[in-house]
């Protein structure tokens, strides 16, 4: 199950780099890949009820704007907390592109790996817009299509990052062996 492998050998014969590939059966590794998406949805999930709607979490929220800047105006108390609500829609749309980049990039399927990016980037799209769909129907809570918007702008910006990080990774690869 555990395979261990030489990556390189100094001059005087020792190996230099060693790591160990794990081979899981195969429902273990596509639990290991899709599982940690699928539990970041499910979380994103539980979070557009009513468990963090405004109305719970703006006492929470403020009372710790409060402690950091106790002289702070109502206004801009209103201010930060919306934008540290949008925030909260960029960062947990970036992890979900990331989760899903991530089982895409590493899938047994060609098709999947190959088209990484786009496919994770829809992925992002339709489970942002179906969240707000989900939300519409929660009373505390609204679906809006500009949070779908923001939602889906931090899935792409994660993205973007991701293969910006491959490019440039695969640039110093070809520029490092002749």
């Amino acid at each position: 199950m555990v395979e261990e492998k030489t990556m390189a050998v100094s001059s005087e014969g020792l190996p230099t780099q060693t790591f160990r590939r794990i081979n899981f059966p195969r429902r273990r590794r596509w639990l290991w890949r899709y599982g940690p998406l699928i539990f970041w949805a499910v979380l994103i999930f539980i979070g557009s009820t009513d468990v963090l709607s405004a109305s719970h979490t703006a006492g929470p929220l403020r009372r710790v704007l409060f402690w950091v800047f106790p002289h702070i105006s109502e206004q801009t108390l209103s201010t930060l907390q919306f934008l540290l609500r949008k925030a909260g829609h960029v960062t947990e749309y970036a992890i979900l592109a990331l989760l899903a980049a991530r089982a895409f990039t590493s899938s047994s399927r060609e098709l999947l790996r190959s088209h990484w990016f786009w496919l994770s980037l829809l992925f992002v799209v339709a489970y942002s817009l179906s969240d707000e769909f989900h939300q519409s129907f929660v009373p505390s809570r609204t679906g809006s299509i500009y949070d779908s918007l923001i939602d889906s702008l931090g899935g792409l910006t994660m993205l973007a990052l991701l293969a910006l990080g491959k490019r440039r990774e695969a640039g110093n690869s070809l520029s490092t062996h002749p």
